[in-house]
Parts: structure tokens; sequence; C-alpha cells
């Protein structure tokens, strides 16, 4: 895998959206660009894409988390708030669930079906990057199909690392490296179903042929590893999920 930044000719960092390569100060707005649009339509899609199986994903990083009642939880990049639900369920009312992402649009979602659901859960508008929350504070943080995303992801899992309480646990639930067998024929949905899917649901192929790219950029499951006890978590491990078509990986903060 190649490095995701680099210097451009006007001495300015560079970095991955999907295939091509952007200025760094331009990815967030692009990445902003492509939620914007598919945010009415993500949940479909996610059910489309994954024939319902992020929902089992979801559950299991659940599962694994340890969560338990009155346990504080940071949901990063939560969207539609899918896993923010299910977390407000077992921390009960003496526990705290806090729904953060970076894009308003997708944030609405989310804050929307909270409300609906009758859910207090606080939804935030905030960079991963930046997190506006004081150090050792959370039981559990969790960032599910939007590390990817985000540009300096280093700084993000750094960010992650210093709001958790010592023994609390980080989880990245996130595509990952198929298991190589399956390769040709993931590639294949990824760049011909997936965009075509795009097109007929959401009206929209050139984001979900974002989304297919940024999939292939983002680390493998030992690079995620490696990059995540960098950053200061130990034991960290990681649950192949659908062949590698995911993978959850765990880390905590010693």
């Amino acid at each position: 895998m190649t490095t995701e930044h680099n210097i451009n000719q006007d001495g300015n960092q560079n970095t991955h959206f999907g295939f091509k390569t952007v200025a760094e100060n331009e990815k967030a707005k692009k990445v902003g660009e492509v939620f914007h649009s598919v945010a009415s339509k993500y949940d479909l899609m996610n059910d489309v894409m994954s024939a319902g199986l992020h929902r089992g994903w979801k559950r299991f990083a659940i599962e694994i988390s340890g969560v338990k009642a009155g346990d504080k939880v940071l949901d990063i990049a939560g969207g539609s708030g899918d896993l923010s639900k299910l977390f407000a369920k077992k921390v009960g009312a003496d526990g705290q669930v806090i729904l953060t992402d970076i894009n308003a649009s997708m944030l609405a979602v989310g804050r929307d079906r909270m409300l609906d659901a009758g859910l207090s859960v606080p939804a935030l508008q905030c960079d991963a990057e930046k997190l506006p929350f004081p150090d050792n504070h959370f039981d559990c943080v969790i960032v599910a199909f939007g590390l990817r995303n985000m540009t300096h992801k280093d700084k993000a899992l750094a960010e992650m690392q210093r709001v958790l309480k010592v023994g609390g646990r980080l989880l990245v639930l996130e595509f990952s490296k198929v298991w190589q067998p399956l390769s040709k024929i993931y590639d294949v949905y990824s760049f011909k179903l997936l965009p075509f899917m795009g097109k007929i649901l959401a009206k929209d192929a050139e984001s979900y042929q974002y989304l297919a790219e940024s999939i292939r950029m983002h680390p493998d499951q030992e690079t995620l590893k490696q990059m995540m006890t960098d950053a200061g978590l130990s034991k960290v491990d990681y649950y192949n999920l659908a062949a590698g078509v995911v993978a959850l990986h765990k880390g905590y903060k010693t």
C-alpha cells in the first residue's frame, strides 16, 4: 500500500480521495459532499449492499465491546445512529451515549432516529481528529465504517485513545482486506454492481464509486492493528467478518 500523504508541487500535503490524489484541505469537503448526497438513502443502501449483514456486524461489535449498564460510550462517525441506538439500550438510564459525526446531513438522520425511538442521545457535530471531550472520559469509543474517510487516521486514533478511561476499549469496525480467493469476485461487486446500485437506488453512482475506492485505500487488518498500537492502545486484536470483507479491531487503554 502506498503512503497516504505526500507533498504536492505547491508544497502542501496531498492525500487520497478514493483512487484520486487531492490536497489534504480538500478531502474533508469532498467526503462531506459524498455523505450529504447519500444521507437520505444511507440505511437503504447499507441493507442492499450487505444483504442486511451490516446489522449483524454491528450487533457483534456491541457484544465484543463489553459495555454494561452505567457506561459512557462515544459513537464516532455514527451517522444514522444504528450503534448509538443499540448502545443506549445497553448502558441504560444511568449510562450515556454520545452520537457524533462530522457531516451535518448524516447527523440529522441519526438525531431524528434517536428522537423517534424515544432515546435521550446527544448528537454532536465534530471532527474525530479534534474531539471536544476531556481526557479519560469514556468507557468505550467506537467508529464504524468511518475511519477510512478520515484524512489523518493516526491523529483520529490518538484522539480516541486520549478520551478513553484507563481500561476503556476502542473498537474500529471497518471494511478491510478480503480473503484472497474471493478478491476477483469482490472487485466485480465493488466496481460494477455497487455504483450501479447507487445509481438506481440513491441516484448517485459517483459517491458509491468513491466508497468502493476508499475501501481499497484503507489499511489492511495488520496495518490498522499496528496503527492502533502506535496510537497507544494495548492488546490490539481483530476479528475477520464475512471472509475479511469487514474487520472488527479492538484495543485497550492501559
